[in-house]
């Protein structure tokens, strides 16, 4: 049966309006004023006095990762309810293959780990490393499994991460494909040293993840792998930017026309390194790579969003529990899981303190949660608008709604919350998945396995179109 939303105001990320949104057969069928194409059966959702949103894109989640030794605590079915619980209705998740492995054979695990998934999802494809059949895998993805971006770490030295001339080789391969590269941007050589340095020294404690990874290595390894970019002609795009010193780099090549795009994380913007001086062992929750930064790096970042330098607001959301999992690294801080929970919380953080703050305006905030990231990584317009014939993922947002982060009442399966206490303001009363209500004022209805995989493709600018 179709769903008509009645009298709501409708926000994208040009657009507002009072109106209403029809929905029949997971697409959405009409938007306008006065629609009456209810039939028979059909739910009808008053929205007076709410807002509807097209429904969230996370463009960097990692469910069920394998990673240092455990993996991450989330998998594709408790970690996409928990973004539909929070207004995410569709997440983009990286294939991550060992070194050595084939791409192809990463992406036949992930596929069957991603059956589980309640909402839609797509792939980025990581190239660990770069063998004598890299590039014809590259083309098999890009070309037969519609996963055009292609991820790439320039920190973990010796486990997933390359060095400059694999970096080179995958730029050079993903522009004869019309892909686009992502860039982990981390001088791994320089952290490795940090934490040789730091260990030997006795120091184990969780700051002393912050120290081995300050801003400058951060910095540096953006203006590199740009530069690099700049050299191939290749568009790049930053994932999870933390720190002036990279978005310096970003700026400066955009302001010569190079083509850089940049995405920051709620974490990033909201907490500063004083997380690591929590008692006793409570910093892990915290460890992430790129770390936490100090003050100062944030309103830097918050600039950079309303401005534009930066695109778009993912969560990086990759979860391990405090016990049992971040515990492994309790004599060792560079054993500690690097990940946190976040894809519930983007919403409700961005809103309250992004909106509600006078940071961005309504219409920015829906282009960095939806819409950005639908139009760069090919989804737009099936996701990140509501308009006739695209997918029926819509939120229905109660501005007046009032609640507090915990991870006693989180849909994430963690047991930290680096978000803890944090009061939001604003908060989902109905979230619809594929012309289904999902979540209806915080109660999931969410269905194992409905979620569909989306093969996606690039324009001839590679994700230009964006901006």
């Amino acid at each position: 049966m179709g769903i008509l939303i009645k009298n709501g105001e409708i926000i994208t990320a040009s657009d507002r309006f009072v109106g209403d949104v029809y929905c029949e057969d997971g697409k959405i069928a009409a938007v306008g004023a006065g629609l009456s194409k209810e039939r028979a059966g059909d739910t009808v959702i008053d929205a007076s006095g709410q807002l509807i949103f097209p429904g969230g894109v996370d463009a960097h989640v990692h469910m069920e990762l394998p990673f240092m030794g455990t993996e991450s605590s989330d998998d594709f079915e408790t970690g996409t309810a928990a973004g539909v619980a929070g207004g995410t209705t569709s997440i983009i998740d990286f294939v991550i293959p060992a070194r050595g492995q084939a791409l192809l054979d990463g992406l036949a695990m992930w596929n069957e780990k991603a059956k589980k998934a309640v909402s839609d999802y797509a792939f980025h494809m990581a190239v660990t490393w770069f063998g004598d059949d890299t590039l014809k895998e590259m083309a098999v993805c890009t070309r037969e499994h519609g996963i055009p971006s292609f991820k790439t770490f320039m920190a973990y030295r010796g486990a997933i991460g390359v060095d400059d001339p694999e970096l080179i080789q995958v730029m050079e391969a993903a522009k004869g494909l019309g892909a686009l590269v992502t860039v982990h941007a981390e001088h791994g050589d320089a952290v490795v040293a940090l934490q040789k340095k730091l260990l030997k020294e006795g120091k184990t404690h969780p700051r002393f993840h912050a120290q081995s990874r300050p801003a400058p290595i951060e910095g540096e390894a953006t203006g590199r792998a740009i530069m690099l970019a700049r050299m191939i002609g290749e568009p790049i795009y930053i994932v999870h930017l933390t720190c002036k010193e990279a978005l310096a780099a970003v700026t400066e090549a955009r302001s010569r026309g190079q083509v850089v795009m940049a995405e920051t994380c709620p974490q990033y913007l909201l907490l500063d390194d004083s997380v690591y001086e929590k008692p006793g062992f409570e910093g892990a929750a915290y460890v992430m790579s790129p770390p936490i930064r100090p003050k100062g790096h944030q309103d830097a970042l918050w600039a950079a969003l309303s401005s534009g330098l930066i695109q778009t607001v993912a969560t990086d959301h990759c979860p391990f529990n405090q016990v049992g999992q971040k515990d492994m690294g309790k004599d060792d801080f560079s054993r500690i899981p690097n990940g946190a929970a976040g894809i519930e919380n983007r919403l409700a953080l961005l809103w309250t303190y992004g909106v509600l703050a006078g940071r961005i305006d309504v219409h920015r905030f829906v282009d960095l949660f939806s819409t950005q990231p639908a139009k760069i990584f090919g989804l737009y317009p099936r996701k990140g608008s509501i308009v006739p014939g695209g997918d029926a993922d819509l939120v229905i947002f109660d501005p007046k709604g009032t609640s507090t982060i915990s991870a006693k009442t989180h849909h994430h399966r963690c047991d930290r919350s680096i978000f803890e206490g944090f009061e939001v303001k604003g908060k989902p009363t109905h979230v619809i998945v594929n012309g289904r209500v999902q979540c209806t004022d915080g109660k999931l209805d969410v269905q194992r396995g409905a979620g569909r995989y989306l093969p996606r493709r690039l324009g001839p600018s590679q994700g230009a179109q964006a901006f």
